[in-house]
């Protein structure tokens, strides 16, 4: 027996070493499933019968004379685009991009009836984040997660064919946020192409037009990214090859959200942002759910002064070929292009 008892301490002891490392790939396993869940689904995530409830303090309502003076505003902004796609035959259905209703970029939530066209870079990243709440994350999570928004958000609403939207438009609300064409490039530009993050999409794009579009003999001290210029100089150059399904960020409103062939209850407008997206909620009924936000405020407002250092460094007929391509933005919401040709005529480029 002297022998038998540190005979079984060891046995037991390799024992529970065993069972251990035989363990430990479950463990592991269970730990980055649950890490997957975490970011991914959220455990922040809201059970679907579950309405959220915005505390007293954060709901925003108008007053009744309010309301009405946005109607008004809203009427107008949908006559004036019933008559300028009627003028430029924008409103019969073809097999075009122009004519051709694309419900892809469609996010369409069945449960508070309300549809939106997700335009990039007027005030996307705001109404993602209020969209995500809408599909029952959490604010909570959403202020702290990693993950792109857009993603999140794809994850409860797949897209659509276009009979399934106009069928959920039969009881919903659908709105989309206009912006003036040349302020939202240069949004975009900026946020894609001069903050781009290293060794990502649009970085790798930067380098690539670069290559293309600046001259050998440039300055040394010109930056890693494409100047503006160089950007608009490809952009032009992928309208002109005919490569109309260019990136989401820059392509133009009008083909993006086709609001010719697919009607739309509410326009929103960047400039009017804080009063037209307060209507929103209220039309909705949504005001104890979702609140006004404004998120990536400091890169989305262009001051006159940003645009004018930027504009003035293109030539009238880049101008032109910008303006073309946007036209149908600038027609269909009210935007007119003339500051921005006069900055140009200024410098004499």
């Amino acid at each position: 027996m002297r022998f038998s008892h540190p005979y079984c301490r060891a046995l037991r002891r390799y024992l529970f070493i065993f069972i251990a490392i035989a363990l430990l790939p479950i463990a592991l396993v269970y730990v980055v499933r649950l890490d997957q869940l975490y970011r991914i689904k959220g455990y922040e995530y809201v059970n679907e019968s579950h309405v959220p409830v915005l505390p007293e303090e954060s709901v925003h309502t108008l007053a009744p004379n309010d309301v009405e003076r946005i109607e008004k505003r809203m009427e107008r902004r949908r006559k004036l685009l019933q008559e300028k796609c009627t003028e430029f035959g924008l409103d019969v259905v073809g097999n075009d991009t122009w004519h051709k209703p694309n419900a892809w970029e469609f996010l369409v939530n069945k449960k508070y009836h309300i549809i939106w066209c997700n335009v990039f870079k007027a005030a996307s990243s705001s109404w993602m984040f209020n969209f995500n709440v809408l599909a029952g994350y959490s604010p909570e999570f959403l202020q702290r997660t990693k993950e792109v928004f857009l993603n999140l958000a794809r994850e409860r609403y797949p897209r659509v064919t276009i009979d399934k939207l106009r069928e959920a438009q039969n009881d919903s609300i659908t709105f989309m946020i206009a912006r003036h064409p040349f302020e939202r490039l240069l949004s975009a530009y900026r946020d894609k192409l001069v903050f781009a993050i290293p060794h990502s999409y649009h970085d790798k794009l930067g380098r690539r037009i670069v290559r293309k579009y600046r001259s050998k003999g440039s300055d040394m001290n010109s930056p890693k990214y494409p100047t503006f210029p160089e950007f608009v100089r490809w952009l032009l150059d992928q309208i002109k090859h005919g490569n109309m399904q260019m990136d989401m960020h820059f392509v133009s409103s009008t083909m993006f959200c086709t609001p010719c062939v697919i009607n739309f209850d509410v326009i929103m407008k960047f400039d009017t942002l804080d009063e037209d997206q307060l209507y929103l909620i209220n039309k909705t009924g949504l005001t104890r759910v979702i609140a006004p936000e404004w998120r990536n405020a400091g890169k989305g407002k262009n001051t006159q002064e940003l645009l004018k250092s930027f504009y003035s460094k293109l030539s009238p007929k880049e101008m032109h070929g910008l303006y073309q391509y946007y036209k149908y933005d600038f027609e269909l919401f009210n935007y007119s292009a003339s500051s921005y040709f006069n900055l140009v005529q200024e410098n004499g480029t």
